[in-house]
């Protein structure tokens, strides 16, 4: 099994070491070859997604049994509302393709950092108060990772590097924590499981 994680940057290929070591525990045996399709800060959109997701679904050396695109809601240019919004653009975008999976992270990526801001305080020297609610509620006017730069930013320490400190961040730590206070990372993570035969989170 080959699944092809489209993604906007170096943040959620940072991210791929964690993902990996939580999947390998649920899914002995059926742990699939995961890859990233990275491209710089925004993923495509319209004609141009479908035609990345075609090429990897068919690609005559190492074709993708599956490809999931992960993007943020907040992209800098308003282009989803909310999560639902910005899935739905992706199917339409894409097609009727039943190994094409859309998802995203509310607002950003940074919002599956946050249920570890303990972490994020030590990294940073500095003990601001984390945004109150939950981590994907964290809206458009502030988003995420707003949030994890100002801290940065206050700390005596060096700026908030997405990739390095991400890594740095999850280093570690129980990713469940994440998956159960973020029900986009916990509807990504199921897809996983599920094209691959595992059980489900509830």
């Amino acid at each position: 099994m080959k699944i092809v994680l489209i993604v906007e940057g170096e943040t959620e290929r940072a991210f791929k070491p964690h993902l990996i070591t939580f999947l390998t525990e649920k899914l002995a045996g059926r742990m699939p070859a995961i890859k990233i399709n990275s491209h710089n800060g925004h993923i495509p959109t319209g004609d141009k997604l479908k035609r990345v997701v075609e090429r990897l679904l068919n690609d005559s050396k190492e074709p993708a049994d599956h490809v999931i695109a992960l993007t943020d809601v907040y992209t800098g240019n308003m282009d989803f509302i909310n999560a639902a919004d910005a899935k739905n653009k992706m199917r339409q975008w894409v097609g009727d393709n039943n190994r094409f999976h859309p998802h995203v992270a509310q607002n950003d990526f940074e919002a599956w950092l946050l249920p570890y801001w303990e972490a994020i305080q030590e990294l940073s020297k500095n003990k601001m108060s984390a945004p109150s609610g939950l981590p994907e509620t964290v809206n458009h006017t502030k988003p995420p990772a707003y949030w994890v730069k100002e801290i940065f930013n206050r700390g005596n320490n060096r700026s908030y590097v997405k990739p390095r400190d991400a890594d740095r961040i999850l280093r570690g730590k129980d990713l469940s924590i994440a998956i159960h206070k973020c029900p986009e990372l916990k509807a990504f993570i199921n897809t996983i499981l599920y094209v691959c035969g595992g059980t489900q989170i509830s």
